[in-house]
């Protein structure tokens, strides 16, 4: 108990001493702060350097096209894109887990907004595999048979 009591003692005199801050002060200006018992330096934070403003494109344009083919995985699909201004014209393709290809063409303007025309067609070369399974033979279980004893 003593201990506790000595700790405690020993930390009220290093606070009232001017070791530590008893409290923090935030100000602007001066770069220095002082306590009532000793310098503190104070620091302060650096300006924010704003980027640049991008350059604005009032009339945006480009086309862009892929096309992956994978023999291996079987991963087939594409997308074909172009903008002109707010008008965009677009088509992708992808094979389904069904067997079919779904084709979506797209079209998006300020008038009609956002607007997508889909498509699946069934593809030939997918072929649908249906293994047959062999019965399985099942014996027959034996009957139970009912004891009773006699006394």
């Amino acid at each position: 108990m003593a201990f506790k009591f000595l700790a405690i003692l020993a930390l009220v005199s290093v606070v009232s001493g001017g070791v530590l801050p008893v409290q923090q002060v935030y100000h602007a200006a001066p770069a220095v702060a002082t306590y009532a018992h000793a310098p503190v330096a104070v620091a302060h934070a650096q300006p924010v350097l704003a980027k640049a403003t991008e350059e604005y494109d009032p009339h945006p344009q480009y086309k862009f096209a892929y096309d992956v083919q994978d023999s291996l995985s079987g991963d087939s699909k594409s997308q074909v894109e172009e903008r002109d201004g707010d008008v965009v014209h677009g088509e992708y393709s992808l094979i389904d887990s069904d067997g079919f290809k779904r084709i979506v063409q797209y079209t998006s303007d300020p008038v009609n907004g956002f607007n997508a025309v889909v498509n699946r067609v069934p593809l030939d070369h997918v072929k649908t595999v249906v293994k047959t399974v062999a019965p399985v033979a099942v014996a027959a279980a034996p009957i139970p048979v009912a004891y009773h004893q006699h006394h």
